[in-house]
């Protein structure tokens, strides 16, 4: 194993007097304030998603021109690698330090107090250590969980270890709850200690603090730096990971079996709410050889059950880690393996719940008890989450604790912390500010796969369907219109949310590839819209029996390999689905010189119906969408009209615009049809709004010709 931690100085004087312009509607301050933040955030050794904080305190004018003291605090919850001068809340300094003279403050009533004292009602909400912020004398203060401080910290004589590290400007106090008690004790020892620069609370993470912003920063680069040398220096050649010799990694065939495992684990951890709703979960995975490594070793085990690295991260992971010693062959032996186990630590957690909120007379309601983190043999590290933003951090925090666990075992006596502190910080309600608290939207959970992904129908699906709360996945075979309509999606609804692959719907294989490959990524799939199509314009006498081939291959085989594809996946999640199959006007209603594409499509139609029959089984829905008419726009055009248009145009002695007023006059609304009506079709179906099955749908503003019979 080779993976080290690194912690360099970022700090450039030019680049800090860039952000300085960049915010010079704000106090110099807080514009340096931004970019001294930035770069620990930017260091995942240093924080991860919305750990740590900052702050610094200066003076400003009121509304009625007089100048007082505020402290400036990153806001609960957020990422410090991504934070605006608006991510801080301005506090009234001296209205704070005013509670240092009492002797307790109830949670309550310290949210209270910070409320209060905010300078703008609009600010999001101050960190859980705004008191120590408020309280130590430093302008500029720096809180990271750095992952080679909390390796020290873990020790069975942790402080001793940390001094003997870090040196004598430093202070080292036991792990304390965040609030007006931690705040004191750190009060207390700074005035102790005048001439410390730092602070480390055991099991927590490290505090630095200066007069100016880059004496703050590189104090904080200083001693993590010190305390990655000191772990390098003890453990020196000694190997981190003592290899198992009974387990071997499937080198081959590992993508088949992480597929095959995510899909099991998706449909296992889905579960029914209060509502009667299936939630269901996003799939990370994590497979750097360090954790592959360590999956196999001697220590997977010790890594899964010593708890979190700091109680801060507990509300992202639970407290455990769940182990699967082996992924069997069989999907039934699998997906009983995974049972099992989940229940398990859900009876784990519950009894853990039952004991400490008993013990300590909280009154509130258990959280989620189902696991966020797998230590898979031989596949690495795997995150469940409700959003893929959840999986993603879960996976991230994983990551850094198996590593620093493995650092901590091998540098001496791993202590972990007690489940009491890690209870406290779990039910905290200030702690659970940070977790997203929006509406769940209607299709969140569900992973959407589109064919056609790079036309004007593909992309007002995929649009439809993030607006509704999927991920999306668009796939095409024209991997520059795919680039183009992702880029598009992607700034919108943000990168996470979208992913794109380029895979032939002619070719099975290809195709069973790409939902392989959705698995490995994202967990497996719920909705399967195949919607790739060609059109070829030509009477039967004149027809080509090798582009009728074609576009046979494309609009029935490609609907074909789509769903046979999905059929495994649907299998393994035992969660049921919808497959809406983009089907066509011409199925009902064809039009002469059109004879390939509609007898193609009205074959795509057949096998879907007869999908619609042997698919109920599984709680999987097929149903069929009738789109007539569908141009796009210049952003993203119709491959199907940019074939027809022109031919159609000229025959009717019309422009592109004119020929868009003829199909929309011949309906019987009169109204265009647009790809987001399609997409609408597409997220009705997907929603289970109503029990059904084999249905078709137009979506042709009223095409007598073309109703369904």
């Amino acid at each position: 194993m080779t993976r080290k931690i690194a912690v360099e100085s970022l700090y450039n004087a030019a680049e800090a007097g860039e952000w300085i312009k960049r915010y010079d509607a704000y106090p110099k301050e807080l514009a340096l304030r931004v970019y001294t933040s930035r770069l620990l955030g930017s260091n995942p050794n240093l924080v991860l998603h919305g750990g740590g904080n900052t702050s610094v305190k200066l003076k400003i004018r009121n509304i009625f021109n007089e100048k007082i003291d505020v402290v400036f605090v990153k806001g609960s919850g957020l990422d410090l690698a991504t934070i605006e001068p608006k991510g801080f809340v301005g506090l009234r300094l001296n209205a704070l330090r005013k509670l240092m003279g009492l002797e307790t403050l109830s949670d309550i009533e310290m949210n209270n107090q910070l409320n209060i004292q905010r300078i703008d009602a609009r600010s999001p909400n101050p960190s859980v250590e705004a008191l120590l912020h408020a309280f130590l004398p430093g302008k500029y203060i720096d809180h990271t969980h750095a992952d080679s401080i909390l390796v020290l910290t873990h020790q069975k004589n942790g402080a001793e270890i940390v001094k003997e590290a870090l040196g004598p400007k430093i202070a080292v106090i036991p792990y304390t709850m965040s609030g007006l008690p931690l705040a004191k004790i750190v009060l207390e020892r700074y005035e102790d200690q005048p001439d410390i620069e730092a602070i480390v609370i055991l099991n927590h993470g490290i505090f630095t603090f200066a007069e100016n912003a880059e004496k703050a920063y590189e104090n904080m680069i200083k001693y993590v730096g010190r305390a990655e040398a000191y772990i390098q220096a003890q453990i020196h050649d000694k190997p981190l990971i003592e290899p198992n010799a009974d387990r071997k990694v499937p080198l081959e065939n590992y993508n088949s079996i992480l597929a095959r495992f995510n899909s099991a684990l998706r449909g296992t951890c889905a579960r029914v709410d209060s509502e009667g709703r299936l939630n269901r979960f996003y799939v990370e995975t994590r497979n750097a050889p360090f954790l592959i490594e360590a999956s196999l070793s001697q220590h997977a085990q010790a890594v899964c059950h010593t708890g979190v690295l700091t109680p801060d991260h507990v509300i992202r992971t639970k407290n455990a880690i769940v182990y699967i010693e082996s992924v069997p062959s069989n999907d039934s032996a699998l997906r009983q393996i995974l049972s099992q186990t989940v229940a398990e630590f859900i009876k784990a957690y519950e009894k853990y719940f039952y004991c400490h909120v008993n013990a300590s007379s909280t009154d509130c309601r258990m959280l989620n008890p189902h696991p966020s983190l797998f230590l898979v043999a031989g596949l690495g590290l795997i995150a469940i989450g409700s959003t893929r933003k959840e999986a993603r951090i879960a996976a991230d925090i994983g990551e850094h604790t198996v590593h620093a666990k493995l650092q901590a075992f091998a540098l001496g006596d791993y202590q972990p912390i007690s489940d009491s502190h890690v209870f406290d910080m779990e039910y905290w309600s200030l702690q659970q500010n940070k977790l997203d608290s929006n509406p769940r939207l209607a299709l969140q959970g569900q992973i959407a796969v589109v064919t056609g992904g790079g036309g004007a129908i593909g992309f007002g699906i995929a649009e439809k369907l993030l607006s509704a709360g999927a991920v999306v996945v668009i796939a095409d075979i024209d991997k520059l219109r795919l680039e183009k309509v992702h880029a598009v999606l992607a700034e919108k609804y943000g990168a996470g949310r979208v992913e794109r692959i380029v895979f032939d719907v002619t070719d099975f294989r290809s195709v069973e590839m790409a939902f392989e490959e959705i698995s490995c990524r994202l967990g497996g799939v719920d909705i399967v819209v195949p919607n790739a199509g060609i059109a070829y314009v030509a009477r039967i006498e004149d027809m080509d029996p090798d582009k009728l081939d074609q576009v046979i291959a494309v609009n029935l085989k490609g609907t074909f390999t789509v769903i046979k594809a999905s059929i495994p996946v649907f299998k393994r999640q035992t969660t049921g689905g919808n497959i809406v199959v983009i089907s066509s006007k011409n199925v009902f209603d064809p039009g002469a010189a059109f004879g390939a594409y509609s007898a193609s499509k009205a074959g795509a139609h057949q096998m879907s119906k007869i999908a619609a029959l042997e698919l109920a089984e599984l709680g999987v829905r097929v149903n069929m969408i009738n789109p007539d008419a569908v141009f796009g726009d210049e952003n993203v055009s119709s491959r199907l009209w940019d074939l027809v248009g022109p031919d159609r145009m000229k025959s009717r002695g019309l422009d592109a615009e004119g020929l868009k007023e003829y199909y929309c006059r011949r309906s019987l609304l009169k109204v265009p049809v647009l790809a987001e009506h399609v997409g609408n079709a597409v997220v009705f179906f997907a929603g289970n709004q109503t029990p059904t099955t084999g249905a078709t749908l137009p979506v042709d503003a009223g095409n007598p010709g073309a109703f369904p019979r």
